[in-house]
């Protein structure tokens, strides 16, 4: 049974349409009998007239039709079928440059490719593929190729605009990019809401909800700390978090194998490592955390560096509390640390 200001915080949530709170809970509306998600653009019904629910299950049963607005029955974050075209595409041509015949071959064209990436991933189609040239570009110099010929393959007729659309993208010209440090990311879907992962091909460096406060300056500090180019793509640490999130999500996971590249001072190092240790279906308080690390009188600067970790679900800071039993602050929102918390508590049962 829901408290009523559970139901409040879900109806602020609705009428924000907030995605932190997609998938978390699913609203009845009982003048019209249907269901929706936290996000969906209908008009919305007042607080009187909903009811809410954990699961599509729930809703179901109490005798709802899902909305065919917001479609709660299919995947929350599945893509669209223009968008997965689009990304095949650029993956088996990374090196296009795309004209309107080549929108139209997918059907589709510049404008919509645009809208749909622009809301999917925060970036236009253009610039998607601008990257991925560029990301080509870099493998050939890396491999010895000359700059005019990366130049060329990139579908570059002037130099000058080759070297700065790679500086911008790079973060520095193309005659230096023997220094840069490749990483990927690439995004991952979840029951949650998408993440994003970045990885190099031996070790996962982040791991994060998209929507998570401060996630482009997170990005931006791993790139210059690492001295790396960031390109969209895939590598086997990607694909091996996406495979493990999806059996955590499932309840079949209790421990990630993923290998994770931590970047840190000791003091930070120690605090997170102590965070993996948390067993599943447990919490810690941040005075517990920090006599865990050694340091029993430093449980607000283990707090500090508790909410700089880079490695949602993965080194789990949710199962961080405060003493009193309050959930706290969290860089994913607070309503999905409850739902991590009482999902790990369901399946550790089991």
């Amino acid at each position: 049974m829901l408290s009523f200001d559970l139901k409040k915080e879900y109806y602020e949530a609705l009428v924000q349409k907030d995605p932190c709170y997609d998938g978390i809970f699913y609203v009845g509306v009982k003048t019209t009998g249907i269901f929706c998600r936290s996000v969906c653009p209908a008009r919305k019904p007042k607080f009187d007239h909903c009811e809410f629910y954990a699961s599509i299950e729930e809703a179901v049963l109490a005798g709802f039709r899902p909305c065919k607005r917001c479609q709660p029955l299919s995947c929350p974050n599945e893509l669209p079928e223009i968008v997965r075209n689009l990304l095949q595409a650029v993956d088996k041509f990374p090196e296009r440059r795309w004209k309107e015949k080549d929108f139209r071959e997918l059907s589709t064209n510049a404008v919509q490719a645009s809208r749909l990436f622009k809301k999917r991933f925060g970036m236009t189609f253009v610039a998607y593929a601008r990257a991925r040239r560029m990301g080509v570009a870099l493998k050939q110099i890396k491999d010895n190729a000359l700059v005019i010929d990366a130049q060329i393959d990139s579908g570059y007729d002037s130099g000058s605009g080759f070297r700065d659309a790679f500086s911008k993208i790079m973060g520095s010209p193309p005659a230096k990019s023997s220094e840069i440090k490749v990483l990927k990311a690439n995004w991952i879907d979840t029951p949650l809401g998408p993440m994003l992962g970045i990885a190099d091909e031996e070790s996962l460096y982040l791991l994060e909800f998209v929507n998570r406060r401060g996630l482009e300056k997170e990005i931006e500090v791993l790139r210059q700390k690492t001295n790396s180019a960031i390109i969209p793509g895939k590598t086997v640490p990607i694909c091996s978090i996406e495979e493990e999130l999806s059996q955590y999500f499932e309840g079949t996971l209790k421990c990630f194998q993923t290998p994770i590249q931590l970047i840190g001072s000791f003091f930070q190092k120690t605090v997170w490592l102590e965070l993996k240790k948390i067993p599943i279906g447990e919490t810690r308080s941040y005075s517990d955390l920090a006599k865990l690390c050694g340091k029993p009188f430093a449980a607000r600067a283990v707090g500090r560096v508790n909410g700089m970790n880079q490695f949602a679900i993965i080194i789990p800071c949710h199962r961080v509390i405060g003493a009193n039993g309050d959930l706290s602050g969290y860089g994913g929102g607070k309503a999905r640390k409850r739902w991590l918390l009482a999902h790990e508590n369901r399946y550790n049962k089991k």
